[in-house]
């Protein structure tokens, strides 16, 4: 998972492009970078947090009226300098990209690239593959002029080759920007626009909040299979290029992106509430009474709060978080996990000690930060702990850009429910349940393939073994 937004405009966007990124931190800590254009690619990225990669010396270089900007989470390949994005391309026409996704058929497109179109991918980067396709598909086209038509035609032809989940966002040099999804929309990518005094601004980013930050209206979704092109008089066109039955990312509600964001029309905050009805109801048949209801800060305190009030237990903040501490779910080893939930996360003893508590969280992947939840509130005095996931047991790994781990280390694909519980050395654990999850989105259709098996798109049994080993590759290294 990976944060994206793309900005253009008519004065210098570094400042508005480095304020997104910080607002998009949370969807990726390993690396960053920015790319802007002013007759030429300026680009500056590097390993780490938004705040370690840019310095104010690189203000004045980084000055453009078009720029793009990544934060990443490793879910291909390895961590290193060389796969961080932005990545651009200088033939056949000046090409800069970033996206947010994962390519499915990986190795199948980089041979294809090779030997048909004579490009050597040289990084693990999904959008290295993406890059190399959009040019091999513009260097068909009369270079001298790129009509608005063509550059729909080549996102199609590029949506048609790329199999998986990706929200792109592309600046072509002296044409324009370009962004577009998925045949499925699996991943996330909205559109926004605000008036300076130089004329229209227009942005692109993985959520809404970004808009807030920046003063930019939100306009909407781009669609499945959807390109939005704005030209370099700033005029907007959209297309349908190539489209499939959609399918989102329901763990973008659940625990990626930020509870002020609005995501297809719906605030993130407000489906957390929505999800913890049903919970509630599964808690409430196991005939648990729970003294205090408790959340995982901080994606998980819609979800607790929501479930206190039907189940009629009180809401208390009982762990408290260390703000300057990362997400455990996107660090990049389980030691590191648990580094950051030791560093993050201390329970206030007054409000734990003596009580039985149902403790609330997003999920449960690997089961051992859980475990480690557990213990802290074992220590600090709980009576009883009832693990509380909001969201289905993970038994499936997704292929689309959440790296939940490989299969063999999802707990949920191994163990039963009761077994789970012990490990944790919790009383009891209550997951949602798939089906009432499945129906709150009836009227969304959605992709829940982490927690079915049902994925949406084209996936060779061969292709899954590839991903999964590339992935135990990537840990051993």
């Amino acid at each position: 998972m990976c944060g994206i937004i793309g900005i253009s405009g008519q004065k210098n966007v570094f400042p508005d492009l480095h304020a997104g990124l910080l607002a998009l931190q949370h969807r990726g800590q390993d690396a960053a970078g920015i790319v802007t254009f002013n007759k030429s690619f300026k680009l500056k990225k590097g390993l780490g947090m938004v705040s370690h990669v840019f310095r104010e010396r690189h203000v004045p270089r980084l000055a453009g009226n078009m720029g793009l900007g990544h934060v990443r989470y490793a879910t291909q390949g390895v961590n290193e300098e060389l796969d961080a994005q932005p990545m651009a391309v200088n033939y056949p026409l000046g090409i800069a990209m970033v996206h947010n996704g994962n390519v499915t058929n990986f190795n199948q497109l980089r041979r294809s690239l090779y030997q048909e179109n004579h490009r050597l991918v040289q990084t693990s980067c999904d959008v290295e593959l993406i890059l190399y396709a959009l040019a091999a598909e513009l260097e068909t086209k009369n270079l001298a002029h790129v009509s608005v038509d063509e550059i729909f035609e080549c996102v199609a032809a590029v949506q048609a080759k790329v199999q998986g989940a990706y929200s792109v966002i592309a600046l072509i040099a002296n044409v324009g920007m370009v962004a577009f999804t998925d045949p499925r929309g699996i991943r996330p990518l909205v559109m926004g626009q605000r008036y300076d005094d130089a004329g229209p601004a227009y942005a692109f980013a993985s959520e809404t909040n970004v808009f807030d930050y920046l003063g930019f209206e939100t306009l909407r979704d781009v669609e499945a299979g959807e390109a939005v092109f704005i030209d370099m008089d700033r005029q907007v066109h959209t297309r349908t290029c190539f489209k499939k039955n959609p399918a989102f990312c329901v763990f973008e509600y659940i625990y990626f992106a930020l509870e002020d964001s609005v995501l297809h029309g719906r605030t993130v905050a407000g489906e957390r509430v929505r999800m913890s009805r049903p919970l509630a109801r599964t808690f409430a048949a196991t005939g648990l009474e729970p003294d205090i209801v408790i959340d995982v800060p901080s994606s998980a305190y819609f979800f607790a709060s929501g479930m206190a009030e039907t189940v009629d237990a009180p809401y208390r903040r009982g762990l408290v978080k260390n703000p300057h501490m990362g997400r455990s779910f996107i660090s990049p080893d389980q030691e590191s996990r648990e580094r950051v939930v030791r560093q993050k996360l201390n329970p206030i003893k007054d409000v734990i000690a003596g009580k039985k508590i149902a403790v609330v969280d997003d999920s449960i992947v690997r089961g051992t930060t859980s475990r480690h939840i557990v213990r802290m509130l074992r220590e600090a005095g709980a009576k009883e702990v009832y693990f509380v996931s909001a969201s289905p047991p993970f038994q499936y790994p997704c292929v689309y850009g959440i790296d939940m781990s490989i299969k063999r280390e999802m707990i949920a694909a191994k163990y039963s429910v009761e077994q789970i519980a012990r490990y944790m050395g919790a009383e009891t654990v209550v997951y949602q349940k798939l089906e009432d999850l499945q129906e709150l989105y009836k009227d969304l259709p959605c992709c829940f393939a982490c927690f079915s098996g049902e994925y949406p798109t084209e996936l060779t049994s061969s292709e899954l073994d590839e991903i999964e080993q590339e992935r135990v590759c990537s840990k051993n290294k």
